[in-house]
C-alpha cells in the first residue's frame, strides 16, 4: 500500500508531458463539435419539416442517442463498426487510427443534443417575423438568414456552449479504446510509476480541463454579447431589447423608406 505524502511538485512537472498530447484531445473534440453540429442541423431541419417519415426518423435517432451512455457508444463504434463495414463493404478498418472511432462516436452523440438545441431556439423565434419578410418580397432564404437565424443563434448559444464543454469532458473517455490523448498520457505516467502519483497526475489533468472550460465559457459569453447587439432596440442609450412586434415595425419601416428612395 502506497503511503507516501502528497507531492504538489509532481503536478507542475507532469503538466508539460500532458500538454504534449493536448492537440489530440482538442482534435477529437473540435472535429466532433463541427461534424456533430452539421448533423444536428440536418436533424433539426428534419424535425421542423413537414415530412412525417423524416420527423419520426429524426426523433427516433435523437431518442436512441440521448439514452445511450457515451462509453457504451464509444465501445459500439470501436468494436462494432469495423465488423459491420467489413461485412457490408469488405473494407478492413482494424488498422484505422483510434481517434477516428472516437470522433465518430462523439459526433453521433453530440448531434442528438445540439439538434434539440437548434430546434428549440428556432421555434422560439416568432414565426410572424418570417411571414412579414415574405409578405414584402423577401425570399425565404434571405428571411431565414437575416431575420430568423441571428435571433435563433443568440437563443441557442448558452446551451450550445454547455454542450461543447460537456463534450470536451466526455472526450476524456477516449483513452478507454487505447487513444493516447492527454488522459491516456496521464495513465501511462501513472503506470510507469507503478501506480504512484495518481492523484497528482489527475489533478494536473483537471487543471487543464478547468482552464479549457473557463476559456470556452468566456468565449461563448463574448460571442453572445456581440450577436445580441444587433438585436437591441437602441433608443438613445436605453439598451432595451425590442419586442418581436417592435422589430417587425422597425424592419417594415426600413423597407418602406428604402423603397421610397
Amino acid at each position: 500500500m502506497d503511503t507516501r505524502a502528497f507531492d504538489a511538485s509532481v503536478i507542475v512537472s507532469a503538466l508539460p508531458q500532458l500538454l504534449e498530447f493536448l492537440d489530440v484531445t482538442l482534435l477529437v473534440g473540435l472535429s466532433s463539435i463541427l461534424l456533430g453540429s452539421l448533423l444536428g442541423a440536418v436533424l433539426a431541419w428534419a424535425g421542423l419539416g413537414r415530412m412525417r417519415p423524416l420527423q419520426y426518423a429524426a426523433r427516433l435517432y435523437i431518442y436512441i442517442m440521448r439514452c445511450t451512455p457515451s462509453i457504451v457508444m464509444l465501445f459500439i463504434v470501436f468494436y462494432g463498426l469495423p465488423v459491420l463495414v467489413d461485412e457490408l463493404f469488405h473494407i478492413n478498418m482494424h488498422d484505422t487510427h483510434r481517434g477516428v472511432f472516437a470522433i465518430i462516436a462523439f459526433t453521433l452523440l453530440f448531434s442528438a443534443y445540439v439538434s434539440e438545441i437548434f430546434r428549440a431556439a428556432y421555434s422560439a423565434v416568432p414565426r410572424g417575423q418570417y411571414e412579414a419578410a415574405i409578405s414584402v418580397g423577401i425570399s425565404g432564404w434571405q428571411a431565414f438568414w437575416h431575420i430568423m437565424l441571428p435571433q435563433a443563434a443568440v437563443l441557442a448559444l448558452p446551451n450550445f456552449g454547455n454542450s461543447v464543454i460537456n463534450l470536451l469532458k466526455e472526450g476524456a473517455l477516449a483513452y478507454t479504446i487505447g487513444l493516447i490523448d492527454m488522459i491516456g498520457k496521464g495513465n501511462l505516467i501513472i503506470a510507469k510509476n507503478f501506480g504512484a502519483y495518481g492523484i497528482e497526475i489527475y489533478l494536473a489533468c483537471m487543471l487543464v480541463y478547468w482552464l479549457m472550460s473557463l476559456g470556452i465559457e468566456k468565449g461563448f459569453g463574448c460571442l453572445e454579447k456581440k450577436l445580441d447587439k444587433g438585436q437591441l432596440f437602441n433608443s438613445g442609450n436605453s439598451g432595451k431589447r425590442s419586442s418581436p412586434a417592435e422589430q417587425d415595425v422597425i424592419w417594415k419601416e426600413g423597407e418602406v423608406s428604402g423603397a421610397g428612395l
